[in-house]
């Protein structure tokens, strides 16, 4: 009889769990067949029996019996040469600690190429060739290697998440879409993840605004560190060249300003200190934010990205929380007046003040050397500043007269033009003059039932009956108000009753880079009702309010008028 050939092909002689030659083979009831050792190895190790290959789950642990015959035809074949171990393939490699291990490997397992969210295991790059290669394995779902797939099964179906739910912000599986979630909004994952992206691409770019807007904040903040220490020695030098024609009488008044000068370059440079490194915190969280963002914006896992999507991209309403804009500007000239022809008063220069500009809630460092505040009459006319109220913003309500230094409530309407400046609820009209940079005082006078005294910055709302359009309801205004021969003052919506003497002529006095604005009855003596001590923004416009009947008059004053 003639030799049959026989032609047999490697793979139908190979382990799918170790990938060599059957040894002590035990085949199943589906028809697939392991070594006995590698097929008892991978049972113990599970869960469920299942076949490695086929995933056809038994219920119970079937008994393993050597198949006598494919044992027999492989040992004849490893005597013939016909099979021989699989070589290795170049491109797989063992698992390293943090890579995502092959399920089906025995031994040292080789590291995962791909893991597939059908079967929720992983493979390398031989198991995973019959995903490829068996018709019923081609459509599933392969994707990176992933260690936590079980964060991708439904807890309640075990299926896997394939949906996002719009109504519930949820992923969800595909049981889920047809039971509790049958009427909600769905869309597929990359759907989902597409806007979400455009999200993230958003405060992605508002944090590259803030971190840049910090930035400049931290450089500007330096810069004028420089400028206010070159600024100190500048004063410095002027101090020391006046005071030393005059040293026999100025001794003291030196050394008091010297040392006012010093401890408060100090205290400005610690704020000043203390506000970089605020600052330098904040750059490099928003830095930090920033990678975590890039890098969450980068994943291919739509997953992972929505899970976590939301507790990454919450940022502060509060966007910049230093505002620190100062003016390097030291100004001297008044002491070297006082120096230069008034040595009777040598005395008294010693006790002036250092004061600093403070700007939203920070003091910035800038010195300026001030005389003290004024009292009496004589010297707070010394700073007096001619007012004239301002035609765009009066209420119609309101009638000007005596060239716009008089405003009356007399309940008609005049007939203004409307403008976008114009008070059109509150009886308000402010001043065209805008007051900054120094010291002001202003008188006037009230007649009727109730009048408001004030002065507010320029964005003041004029619009509507919000507070944010009465003067002294809001942090943009501060005012005296006068009723019934009664004063309180208001700011912030904040009153503050005030007890004393009634009198028809108030003096409003503000020190501006002082940060301060007092109000007065005037009489026969400057009687002090309030004094708002603050740090001041912006320029400031005297401004009035008016109840019906009532009026207030801006006062024509010069120096000499006492």
């Amino acid at each position: 009889m003639a030799e049959t050939q026989l032609f047999v092909s490697q793979d139908d002689f190979t382990c799918s769990v170790c990938l060599h030659t059957l040894t002590d083979p035990v085949s199943l009831h589906c028809g697939h067949s392991f070594c006995l050792k590698c097929l008892s190895d991978y049972w113990d190790q599970s869960q469920m029996c299942s076949c490695p290959q086929c995933r056809h789950t038994f219920m119970l642990r079937p008994e393993l019996n050597r198949n006598t015959l494919l044992n027999e035809v492989v040992k004849k074949l490893k005597k013939t040469g016909l099979t021989s171990p699989p070589p290795p393939s170049p491109s797989q490699n063992y698992a390293i600690p943090g890579d995502v291990e092959c399920d089906f490997c025995t031994g040292k397992k080789f590291r995962a190429v791909k893991s597939c969210l059908t079967c929720m295991a992983s493979y390398c790059q031989t198991h995973l060739q019959p995903h490829f290669e068996v018709a019923a394995w081609k459509g599933h779902k392969l994707t990176d290697p992933d260690r936590n797939l079980e964060e991708k099964l439904c807890e309640k179906h075990q299926k896997s998440l394939e949906m996002f739910c719009r109504t519930e912000k949820t992923c969800i599986c595909m049981m889920c879409a047809v039971t509790e979630h049958n009427s909600h909004e769905k869309v597929e994952l990359e759907t989902e993840r597409e806007e979400k992206q455009k999200h993230l691409g958003a405060i992605r770019s508002e944090i590259r605004r803030r971190l840049e807007a910090k930035e400049k904040k931290l450089k500007e903040t330096r810069r004028t560190v420089e400028e206010m220490k070159i600024s100190v020695e500048r004063v410095m030098e002027e101090h020391d060249k006046s005071f030393t024609d005059l040293i026999h009488c100025i001794e003291e008044a030196h050394k008091k300003l010297t040392e006012k000068i010093r401890k408060q370059e100090k205290r400005e440079m610690e704020k000043a200190e203390g506000v970089m490194e605020q600052l330098e915190k904040e750059i490099e969280e928003l830095k930090r934010r920033e990678a975590e963002l890039k890098e969450l914006s980068e994943t291919k896992d739509h997953l992972h990205f929505l899970q976590i999507f939301s507790s990454c991209c919450v940022l502060s309403d509060v966007e910049d929380s230093l505002n620190f804009t100062v003016t390097t500007n030291f100004s001297s000239e008044d002491l070297l007046k006082e120096l230069s022809g008034l040595k009777k008063r040598l005395e008294k220069i010693g006790h002036w003040d250092i004061l600093p500009l403070t700007l939203s809630g920070h003091e910035a460092p800038v010195f300026t050397l001030r005389p003290p505040e004024p009292q009496s009459r004589e010297e707070f006319l010394q700073y007096f500043r001619p007012l004239t109220l301002d035609i765009n913003t009066t209420h119609k309500d309101l009638r000007l007269s005596q060239g716009n230094k008089k405003v009356t409530c007399e309940g008609t309407k005049a007939k203004y033009p409307d403008h976008p400046d114009r008070f059109d609820c509150y009886f308000q009209v402010l001043c065209r003059e805008a007051l900054t940079g120094t010291r002001c005082y202003w008188e006037v006078e009230g007649n009727g039932g109730d009048v408001v005294i004030g002065v507010a910055y320029k964005g003041l709302c004029r619009k509507g009956w919000s507070m944010d359009c009465g003067l002294g309801y809001n942090n943009k205004s501060w005012s005296l108000w006068w009723f019934d021969s009664q004063y309180s003052v208001h700011h912030k919506n904040k009153e503050t009753l005030v007890s004393t003497p009634y009198s028809p002529r108030i003096g409003v006095y503000l020190d501006w880079p002082a940060g301060s604005l007092s109000f007065y009855s005037v009489s026969h003596t400057m009687n002090l009702l309030h004094r708002f001590n603050t740090s001041f923004t912006e320029p400031l416009y005297p401004g009035f309010g008016l109840h019906y009947y009532s009026s207030v008059t801006i006062s024509h004053l010069t120096p000499c008028d006492h």
